[in-house]
């Protein structure tokens, strides 16, 4: 049974939230502020953090670049705020995910339906190695530049996997977002240029002008094979 962490503040929004997940076959451990959600992730290992963005004690978007600077773990952020930087801010902080309320129920348990599946698949695929600078172990997960682990968002480790799958080959902006996030996702180019730039500050010296992932104008991004050397496939126990 995949565990889930529910840091919501509101009670009667996190009754629902619990009762309708455990219904769908998940265990959910509650938490109502920052604090007593850092002791629930230092007491258990939660699958999936459904996380409020306004919290009593501290600022949600706080709290996930604190779980997101330790932990991969998909992060769901809730919040009543729909202003388009309130989800580009929470996806530049570390959130893999951003639903705005009011949400229904169905949606929300196919959003943690979709991420826990990746983040599955992710455990169970193919080892990935990059010989020139980065190295990605998808057992792991982790990526690595130069020998030194560099940390990484879900969507952004899984953007490193699609390009290192194909090193070279021009991706749309629309097709990376699917192939990340799933068929059913809306499509915002903007989630897609978020990510990259996040990658970019983590792996280039300088991100202005990037060597591993290349704008290709009008259309969307590539890998540079010209750094792309070698790459190996080997089942993990």
């Amino acid at each position: 049974m995949k565990k889930i962490l529910l840091v919501e503040d509101d009670s009667s929004i996190a009754d629902m939230i619990s009762i309708y997940l455990r219904e769908e076959g998940y265990s959910v451990i509650g938490a109502m502020d920052g604090e007593s959600a850092r002791k629930a992730l230092s007491g258990t290992a939660a699958d999936l953090i459904i996380l409020d963005i306004m919290l009593p004690d501290t600022d949600g978007m706080t709290l996930c670049a604190e779980i997101r600077s330790v932990s991969d773990i998909p992060i769901l952020m809730l919040s009543a705020r729909q202003d388009v930087n309130d989800r580009v801010e929470a996806l530049l902080t570390g959130a893999d995910d951003y639903l705005s309320k009011p949400f229904s129920m169905r949606e929300l348990a196919a959003r943690v339906e979709a991420l826990l599946r990746r983040a599955n698949y992710s455990a169970r695929t193919v080892g990935l190695r990059n010989s020139s600078a980065l190295t990605l172990d998808t057992n792991r997960r982790k990526l690595f530049h130069n020998g030194k682990p560099v940390e990484t968002t879900y969507h952004e480790f899984e953007l490193m996997r699609v390009f290192l799958l194909s090193p070279g080959k021009v991706f749309s902006r629309e097709e990376l977002l699917r192939k990340i996030k799933g068929p059913q996702v809306p499509v915002t180019d903007r989630a897609i240029d978020v990510h990259i730039t996040n990658l970019r500050k983590k792996l280039e010296a300088n991100p202005r002008y990037p060597r591993y992932i290349k704008t290709v104008w009008g259309i969307g991004y590539k890998y540079n094979a010209e750094h792309y050397d070698h790459y190996g496939r080997g089942l993990y126990s």
